[in-house]
């Protein structure tokens, strides 16, 4: 019974969202539905997303449900204007899979087709995992992060710079460390 409704909860948070979706990204921080619930979907650390313990192999629907997340204090929704769903997520809700260089600016490409420059509004931070190795991220929206995924954290390793005892980045204006020099 609990698997039936969690299917039919996703049909109508993918409507709902197709419907949103249509003219960019929805105001996901304006909506407060009366309905509040829980859903079996799981965002895993390497940006896949799992629904009842199944991969969602369709691309465009987990690029459609990314566009209505939204992070509160207490975790990660898929919002709706008629109904909010808690969904569990390992790590950052998205991966950064690309880095290019913009003119002044870190253009970012996530794993759902998002595509975000750093900046002061969208900072990238370097926290240490519980295995003692960088884990980097970046800021996409509204507090949703893309952690930077290994190869693309090499690339910026490689456009980094030393500034007082610091390797880090420049762009938009803001420098962010990366890690320590030498």
């Amino acid at each position: 019974m609990a698997d039936a409704q969690d299917g039919k909860a996703l049909d109508r948070v993918a409507e709902a969202a197709g419907q949103a979706g249509k003219r960019g990204l929805p105001p996901v921080h304006l909506w407060n539905p009366a309905h509040v619930g829980v859903i079996d979907i799981v965002i895993r650390k390497d940006g896949t997303w799992v629904h009842e313990g199944g991969v969602i192999g369709r691309e465009a629907l987990v690029r459609l449900f990314s566009t209505i997340l939204r992070k509160d204090e207490d975790g990660v929704y898929l919002v709706t204007p008629v109904e909010k769903l808690k969904i569990a997520v390992e790590d950052a809700p998205f991966v950064a899979v690309r880095v290019d260089r913009a003119g002044e600016a870190l253009r970012f490409t996530t794993n759902v087709g998002d595509e975000v420059e750093a900046g002061p509004e969208n900072p990238i931070r370097v926290a240490l995992g519980d295995d003692g190795e960088p884990r980097p991220y970046v800021h996409v929206r509204r507090g949703l992060e893309a952690l930077i995924a290994r190869p693309v954290f090499y690339e910026l390793a490689e456009m980094a710079e030393e500034r007082e005892g610091a390797l880090g980045v420049a762009s938009n204006g803001a420098w962010f460390p990366i890690g320590p020099a030498a």
